[in-house]
């Protein structure tokens, strides 16, 4: 079944959609101004396919149909087994078609049955999604149903196809399916997913294991025609055995293609010797049993890749990277290469992207049985702390380069076998995180687990920055709740300070005030207690932000002068140069413009000769800002320009709006309206993008304003008030 009717998606759209297809609907949103970039997600097609020929014939109707009557399109969830090929249909189906999608090709495994782990959250998707449309990070709204809106809209115009990959249930794909008639989408599942069909007018294309005859073609096409044909008896005991499911069909191919000397009977056999092995893979849920495929496999392997394969099985996160295998293995990258291509070979692993090794669900949780069945528990565990010391090892070298002049943790060597990624640059850091986000969490995950304290506490604060600059900011908050628990189960109060005062930061970028003070007083109390004054400048530090977050400018600045003071003591420059911007910008907004700019002065300087183009350049905007304050209009351009120079050298563009608004500011009083117009039109921009409403509501008014002046001939400054970045 292939066809759709029309039906509420989610609100505020409404929409159809047909299993494994298109969704139809009408946005609520914003307009989109920009068509953004073309993104080719999809996997590479299956090498080889067979059979599915009405399925095939079934999924590109629905599209004709829906090319034809303008209706709405989802071709269906394609639902079966594990193993069944869902994912080889739809890729390849996908990529027979991909000309019927010119504005690009979005894909996502939802992860909705790994054996480890969780389902993919919604969240995650749609920001990968909104990733790969090039929305800038700083433009993603903090609110999941923002997140989906923004989305849809970038959609809803484009001919694309969404590919929704291995769904849990109709909830888990709900908020993904797009608002416009011009995307198809596809989704797998293990499910029938009945709720897209009732609720959403989906239709189903539920897959069955292969025919006989299109299980023998399957072999054929790895084996060879007359490998088959001169042994007919072995052949059967294959198809008896793998009962039509791909998966195992294309494992005892590999098995067989590995051994071309063997006899296929002698293979045969070894399935019948392991008929009983894969018992509990059955779950219910498949109609044969897989053991003795995997197994057989598996008995194949070399000594050292039968070990990898093991530990694979153990590993946390979606997938692995090859510097990541090869600290769990302990060996050199090039031989774990070697062991990879041997499991790739024998279709255990696979590579949907370059460096980059998946499991299939089900040989994930035979990998796991045998790892607990032929290494000991030393070697398994010391194994995965290589690998978890890997993912913080490598975090904390990104995030050094991200910002090299935050405050961190001091690891310790990591351990013998461990080969930290090596990363040169910011690009490459920021890269290397964008990727690797998943495991890293899940490796936090698995070290709270096995009870590794140190090392969960640790990867907190590891994981700040980029968190902060990407916007993940729930992830922010489950890394430090998690660091905290852990930090005060070591019983180490040099460890709970920091971790009290991290979680606080992240709970105040949530906006959960209260908890945030709560657990700054906590830190404070603690530094003060140890007499730790790098600690107790710190936690000042954060409680001045956090107040100011709330408007309260007074608290804010006693703690930022508090703060200063401290870092002053300790002869700690850089925290000094930081200190004084923040007190410069708080005394600024209380009208203490001759202290604001002798702290503005002194940071810029310190700033300087520590080479940090962040805080120079909020430097510069302190003084722009008094500018506006008193007006000095042309010091405002000055220093404003230089500012904005450093911002965008760096990517700042939260502080980019801001002083774009008031170099706005600065041309209207100087009677340039056709200047301060452009400033304040990129400026609007900025916030519209990043979703801060009251500001491009407040800019949008003066722009009215600006243009009635303009209009009725008179000249003036505009009368709103500039505010000053936030957290500086």
């Amino acid at each position: 079944m292939v066809a759709g009717v029309r039906n509420e998606v989610s609100a505020p759209v409404e929409g159809h959609v047909v299993q494994a297809g298109v969704v139809h609907g009408d946005v609520h949103l914003h307009p989109v101004r920009e068509r953004g970039p073309v993104p080719h997600q999809l996997p590479a097609a299956p090498r080889r396919f067979t059979g599915r020929t009405g399925e095939l014939t079934a999924l590109t109707a629905a599209l004709d149909e829906a090319a034809e009557s303008g209706t709405t399109v989802m071709i269906s969830a394609i639902g079966s087994t594990g193993g069944i090929g869902k994912t080889w249909l739809a890729l390849y189906w996908a990529h027979q078609h991909v000309d019927r999608f010119p504005d690009g090709r979005l894909f996502v495994d939802l992860r909705g049955f790994t054996p480890l782990g969780e389902p993919m959250p919604t969240a995650e998707a749609v920001r990968g999604f909104l990733n790969a449309l090039g929305v800038d990070p700083s433009g993603v709204p903090p609110d999941l149903d923002a997140q989906v809106g923004l989305y849809r809209s970038l959609v809803a115009d484009r001919r694309m196809l969404i590919v929704l990959d291995n769904a849990r249930d109709t909830a888990h794909v709900a908020p993904l399916l797009p608002g416009g008639p011009a995307c198809t989408v596809l989704v797998t599942s293990r499910r029938h997913l009945a709720g897209l069909v009732t609720t959403h007018g989906a239709r189903s294309l539920d897959l069955d294991v292969l025919s006989e005859a299109e299980a023998r073609q399957l072999l054929a096409d790895h084996l060879g025609a007359e490998r088959i044909a001169a042994e007919p008896e072995a052949v059967r005991a294959f198809l008896t055995c793998c009962d039509g499911l791909p998966l195992a069909l294309s494992i005892v191919a590999a098995r067989a293609t590995t051994h071309p000397g063997f006899p296929l009977s002698v293979l045969a056999e070894e399935l019948r010797d392991h008929a009983t092995r894969l018992d509990e893979l059955d779950a219910g849920e498949i109609p044969l049993n897989l053991r003795a495929v995997f197994s057989s496999s598996y008995h194949a392997l070399s000594s050292e890749a039968a070990v990898l394969f093991g530990l694979l099985g153990l590993a946390p996160g979606p997938d692995i990277s090859l510097p990541a295998a090869a600290s769990l293995a302990g060996l050199p990258t090039a031989r774990v290469r070697a062991l990879l291509r041997e499991l790739e070979t024998a279709h255990l692993v696979s590579q949907p992207t370059p460096g980059r090794y998946r499991l299939h669900d089900l040989i994930r949780l035979y990998a796991c049985d045998q790892a607990h069945l032929h290494q000991a528990e030393d070697h398994r565990d010391s194994a995965l702390r290589r690998l978890v010391e890997f993912y913080l090892h490598t975090a904390h070298t990104a995030d050094q380069l991200l910002d090299p002049h935050r405050e961190s943790v001091v690891l310790s060597p990591p351990a013998q076998g461990c080969l930290p990624h090596p990363l040169h640059d910011k690009a490459k850091a920021l890269a290397w995180l964008d990727v690797e986000h998943p495991c890293v969490m899940a490796a936090q995950r698995l070290a709270v687990e096995r009870e590794w304290h140190t090392l969960v506490w640790q990867l907190a604060p590891t994981l700040h920055t980029y968190h902060w600059r990407r916007g993940l900011l729930p992830h922010q908050v489950a890394v430090a709740q998690a660091g905290l628990t852990a930090a005060l189960r070591l019983d180490d109060p040099a460890a709970q300070a920091p971790a009290h005062r991290l979680l606080a930061e992240s709970c105040a970028l949530v906006g959960r005030h209260t908890e945030a003070l709560e657990h700054l007083q906590e830190s404070l109390t603690l530094a003060e207690s140890a007499h730790d004054l790098p600690s107790q400048a710190h936690t000042h530090r954060v409680l001045g932000w956090s107040w100011g977050q709330q408007g309260r400018i007074g608290p804010a600045l006693d703690h930022a002068t508090r703060s200063l003071g401290l870092f002053q003591t300790i002869g700690d420059e850089e925290w000094e140069a930081r200190g004084l911007n923040q007190s410069a910008w708080y005394s600024a907004q209380l009208g203490h413009y001759e202290q604001a700019a002798a702290y503005g002065d002194k940071a810029l300087l310190l700033h300087r000769r520590h080479d940090n183009g962040n805080g120079e350049a909020l430097s510069l905007s302190v003084h722009a800002y008094l500018g506006l304050c008193t007006g000095r209009y042309t010091d405002v351009l000055e220093n404003g320009r230089r500012a904005l120079t450093l911002f965008r050298e760096i990517g700042n563009t939260f502080h980019e709006a801001v002083l774009l608004e008031g170099i706005g500011q600065a041309h209207a009083a100087l009677g340039q309206a056709v200047q301060a117009a452009e400033a304040w039109q990129q400026a609007l921009e900025l916030y519209r993008t990043q979703h801060r409403s009251d500001e491009a509501e407040r800019l949008q008014r003066q722009l009215a304003e600006l243009a009635g002046r303009e209009t009725g001939g008179a000249n003036g400054s505009a009368t709103a008030d500039h505010r000053p970045p936030r957290g500086t």
